[in-house]
């Protein structure tokens, strides 16, 4: 009786909602952090912050595993291509560089897993909510007193000290870029909040304003595309919305076609847009790295090399590519070539399933349900989409880890497992925030 009850406590604890909310405030804060937690104190920090984090989550699924459904726990196209990572140790040149990079893989989206789970949308998008606000407002004030009050760079944290020149700034995230996609995630979650009414208006509206700032000083030309993309995706999904039912399934064929001829008319305009966005130089950057991969994709055109993720260490052969270029990638500066180069065809079709289905689940979960928080899994969809054809940040970090959560989430109310249960049950799910339409 004396050990059991110490034991009851812990789970009691373990399945709390004040442990749910901690875990997944304290997850989102060391992933999004991660750039200056790894520059403050070392790699080896940040590992053992995220394997503790995996360690808290196994305990947390433990003790909650009565209200989890194990088919359902993970969606297909996540498990397939996890798959596919791990058997490729068999061909790489360097199998313990892929098992690591596939550990990275299971690790980050191990956390998007349980908090999926343990916290509902509005929940997640709140806690994020919370977590980018402090960490926009971190490199806001890291980039005035570097740039400003002390007018010399911080190098540890990648911050070069450009604020009152206009930019560009990088802020805790070590590049542009990245700043500038964190910048328009935190937009789409601010305007959530503002829609949902779940903070205060004048924090939302302090909010919206800090990711606007962040995102211009940033001057990261891949923010201009995917905030462009994000308006015109949510923009759709209003107009759906208020479209009666009846109409809704033409018109989201008419919407379909439409995204596939814009597709294919902004890759004939490419060079006037590129030209627009004084990204030539980038983009040339980037076009000869793609060919250099192309030409190494043919001769394991299925297969690949072998996952490695990012292109960190001697892994062959990202090393040559990076020699024969003179340069010092890190990644393919593109989710889905570095995937088609280090897993073939297969993991490309793969990752494709997985962005595609969660998209398409999502899109058609925001577009029937009532409550606005349904529109914030598709629309981060369209950023981590959109700026996969520029980097490579979807595959690794907080990218990998928004795009499993999201995956999960448009699994929990569209999917097969959902199906059998509503037939298994004779009843219709259940939904917190609204009924469907």
């Amino acid at each position: 009786m004396t050990s059991s009850a110490p034991m009851g406590a812990a789970v009691r604890l373990l399945r709390s909602a004040d442990t749910a909310r901690a875990y997944t405030l304290t997850t989102l804060l060391a992933v999004l952090g991660a750039h200056a937690i790894e520059s403050t104190a070392g790699s080896v920090t940040l590992g053992t912050i995220i394997v503790s984090l995996d360690l808290l989550g196994v305990a947390i699924v433990i003790a909650r595993r009565r209200e989890l459904r194990p088919l359902g726990f993970a969606p297909t196209s996540f498990v397939a291509f996890l798959a596919w990572a791990l058997v490729s140790t068999i061909w790489s040149y360097d199998d313990d560089a892929t098992l690591g990079g596939w550990l990275s893989l299971v690790g980050y989206g191990f956390l998007a897993l349980v908090i999926a789970h343990i916290r509902d949308t509005l929940q997640t998008v709140r806690t994020l909510g919370d977590v980018l606000r402090w960490l926009l407002a971190l490199s806001l004030g890291l980039e005035i007193l570097a740039g400003v009050l002390l007018d010399m760079p911080f190098p540890f944290l990648g911050i070069a000290g450009e604020i009152a020149n206009g930019g560009p700034i990088q802020g805790i995230f070590g590049t542009r870029n990245l700043l500038g996609f964190v910048s328009v995630v935190a937009l789409v979650t601010f305007l959530v909040e503002r829609r949902t009414r779940s903070v205060p208006q004048a924090t939302a509206v302090f909010s919206i304003t800090l990711a606007a700032l962040l995102a211009i000083l940033s001057a990261s030309p891949t923010a201009v595309v995917l905030a462009g993309s994000v308006a015109v995706a949510l923009m759709a999904l209003a107009l759906v919305r208020s479209t009666p039912a009846q109409r809704r399934r033409s018109l989201q064929w008419t919407l379909a076609v439409a995204v596939a001829l814009g597709l294919s008319l902004a890759y004939a305009l490419r060079h006037p847009i590129l030209r627009w966005l004084d990204a030539t130089a980038g983009f040339s950057l980037r076009a000869d790295l793609w060919n250099e991969i192309l030409s190494w994709v043919q001769i394991r055109p299925i297969q690949g090399f072998g996952w490695h993720g990012t292109w960190e260490g001697d892994a062959y052969p990202l090393n040559v590519i990076n020699v024969l270029l003179g340069q010092s990638h890190a990644s393919a500066l593109n989710a889905f070539f570095d995937v088609l180069l280090q897993l073939g065809w297969v993991g490309l079709l793969l990752f494709a399933a997985l962005c595609g289905v969660a998209f398409v689940r999502s899109w058609l979960v925001a577009s029937e349900r009532k409550s606005t928080v349904y529109a914030w899994t598709p629309a981060v969809l369209v950023a981590l989409i959109v700026d996969s054809m520029f980097e490579s940040f979807t595959l690794d970090g907080a990218g990998w880890l928004l795009l499993v959560l999201c995956a999960v989430r448009a699994g929990q109310s569209r999917s097969w497992r959902e199906s059998l249960d509503l037939v298994a049950s004779g009843g219709e799910s259940q939904d917190p925030l609204g009924p469907a339409r």
